[in-house]
């Protein structure tokens, strides 16, 4: 009888994505049915994998009440393991009520660490060997899964799937112009001010890349993107505020290159093992491990990386924003003509 394997990450859009990238060796190293249980508004990205066998869509304002019921559900699938990939009270909960009473004797659990205590002293002692760095979340992922003797040097090719409707809005929005060698697409929105390459910097990106058409995911909100597309309206294609999330990551799958800052569209690129430039900045968590992505970041700042996920202010008045403004557009595109010969 084939196994069953239970994934308990909840959210954010950048870790659900990173976490995916257990789905193939767990799958296939183990003959098991994977499943997944993720907030409902996580479920799209999820669905582009063909290797889950299913996904439980928690709506999160059903609460504690909702979530046991959705355990009484789980409990009867009878899972052989269970990997806590998200580490807090909900993740918790599931895993407790699930596995005791154990309904399967053998059931064996893993739990990814989140290293909370080494964390506060990373941050606010500035002591960098509490954790190690560049810190590799994908890695961070995989860690508590050796247990299990899984191999993830392995690669796997994973035929990504996207809805019908998806794909005919995506070809719509872009006509051909993905078929075509020269694009690139650039991600110049980030959830906090402090990991965005500045405005000025994609415009100069734009202009020194005559030959180049530009792509451009965002948000409604983000409508600094006009000042980008202004740069060359017929080369820029600003879809800012126009796609859905899984029609945002389906532009991503189909990029020839990536140019992103810590975001979950860079790990995307990185999943989707489409050729990235990653803005590394002040951020500590977001690196890419991929072979396909070019990671740009200053190296020599003794303030850097001073944030988890960018929702502070930069302390450095002295050399604002070095560790973003330091990595130029010149700089940028030298990293693309000799990593993907552009």
């Amino acid at each position: 009888m084939k196994k069953k394997v239970l994934i308990i990450r909840f959210s954010s859009i950048g870790d659900i994505i990173q976490c995916m990238s257990v789905i193939e060796p767990l799958k296939f190293q183990l003959d098991a049915d994977v499943h997944w249980i993720s907030r409902s508004d996580f479920v799209p990205m999820l669905n582009t994998n063909p290797n889950i066998t299913k996904i439980w869509s928690f709506e999160k304002d059903t609460g504690l009440i909702g979530l046991a019921k959705m355990v009484a559900q789980l409990r009867k699938e009878k899972f052989d393991y269970i990997y806590d990939a998200h580490q807090n009270i909900r993740s918790f909960f599931v895993r407790t009520l699930i596995g005791f009473p154990k309904l399967n004797p053998s059931v064996s659990f893993a739990v990814r660490r989140k290293y909370r205590i080494r964390r506060f002293f990373f941050f606010q002692f500035n002591i960098r060997k509490a954790l190690p760095m560049p810190f590799k979340a994908v890695v961070s992922f995989q860690k508590p899964l050796k247990k299990w003797a899984l191999d993830f040097k392995k690669e796997y090719r994973t035929n990504w799937q996207f809805p019908a409707n998806v794909i005919s809005r995506g070809k719509e929005l872009l006509c051909t112009i993905l078929d075509e060698e020269k694009v690139i697409t650039i991600v110049p929105s980030a959830a906090w001010e402090l990991k965005r390459w500045p405005v000025n910097y994609w415009q100069e990106l734009v202009r020194k890349l005559p030959d180049f058409r530009f792509v451009i995911i965002a948000g409604p909100e983000d409508t600094f993107t006009q000042e980008i597309e202004k740069v060359d309206p017929q080369r820029v294609f600003n879809l800012a505020g126009k796609t859905s999330l899984q029609e945002s990551f389906y532009v991503i799958s189909q990029s020839h290159v990536v140019v992103s800052a810590d975001t979950g569209f860079l790990h995307a690129a990185d999943l989707f093992k489409v050729n990235a430039i990653a803005l590394m900045g002040p951020t500590a968590f977001g690196h890419p491990s991929g072979s396909t992505v070019r990671v740009m970041e200053v190296n020599n700042l003794a303030c850097r990386p001073c944030t988890k996920a960018g929702n502070t202010v930069c302390k450095m008045p002295e050399e604002y924003r070095a560790c973003l403004l330091n990595t130029t557009p010149d700089k940028v595109i030298q990293a693309m003509r000799e990593s993907f010969n552009i």
